[in-house]
């Protein structure tokens, strides 16, 4: 958690929130590239996730989430706040792009969109893991610096440094706080609770041993009836 923090501190300011949304909301990468201020409800204190930028061949399109359907995330007002203060300091940008899949016969739809390149322009997530994540995450001490002579697509991370240790984080994070797994499963989107066991059943250590506390509290009520001592028959 403390190396999630860190290189949310170290990443330039402008791809800053691309952390805070994949470690305070759980949101994949490319819902964050697709996600757009009219998406934001501040009053309710939700994200409404309901696209995602793709890229097939170098060419990015808007699509539906991965399960297909859009869903309401909880915004905690920490998030809340740096949504603001990134709108302030980096005003969103309207995009068009194809949906469904790229092509230029397909119909294309326009959104303005949170995040985008300095030229405002939708993020390719290659490029981005490239030269925005991996030097983030050299400077966070996760990964060695670029080796001397490297090209810049050549600098190898694990697998599990990518961006979405993010999303592991706050699942970790809700599942240790007591959080249920069907409210987490509809957070991440996933479409059945048993894949969000599947996947995080490791980070609920405490689980039996709350379940056991509750046993033991039921049983050991004292009820006034057949057997108690307190009853005829005690």
């Amino acid at each position: 958690m403390e190396t999630a923090l860190r290189v949310r501190d170290v990443i330039n300011e402008r791809n800053r929130i691309a952390v805070v949304l994949g470690l305070g909301c759980g949101l994949r990468q490319g819902e964050v590239f697709g996600l757009s201020p009219d998406d934001i409800d501040y009053a309710r204190g939700v994200l409404h996730v309901r696209r995602q930028t793709q890229t097939i061949d170098g060419k990015l399109y808007y699509a539906l989430p991965k399960s297909r359907k859009a869903r309401v995330v909880d915004m905690p007002p920490s998030v809340a706040e740096e949504l603001k203060r990134h709108v302030r300091d980096f005003p969103p940008a309207a995009v068009e792009l194809p949906w469904g899949r790229p092509g230029e016969d397909r119909p294309t739809e326009k959104f303005s969109l949170l995040l985008t390149t300095r030229f405002g322009n939708a993020i390719a997530v290659n490029t981005w893991n490239t030269y925005t994540w991996k030097p983030a995450l050299a400077k966070a001490e996760v990964i060695p610096e670029r080796p001397e002579g490297a090209k810049p697509w050549q600098w190898a991370a694990a697998p599990k440094d990518g961006f979405h240790v993010l999303r592991h984080t706050y699942a970790s994070i809700m599942l240790e706080a007591g959080e249920s797994v069907v409210t987490l499963a509809q957070r991440l989107g996933h479409s059945s609770p048993t894949i969000t066991l599947g996947y995080y059943a490791h980070f609920m250590p405490e689980a039996g041993n709350r379940g056991r506390a509750v046993i033991d509290g039921f049983l050991g009520k004292r009820v006034v009836g057949q057997n108690s001592p307190d009853s005829p028959q005690g």
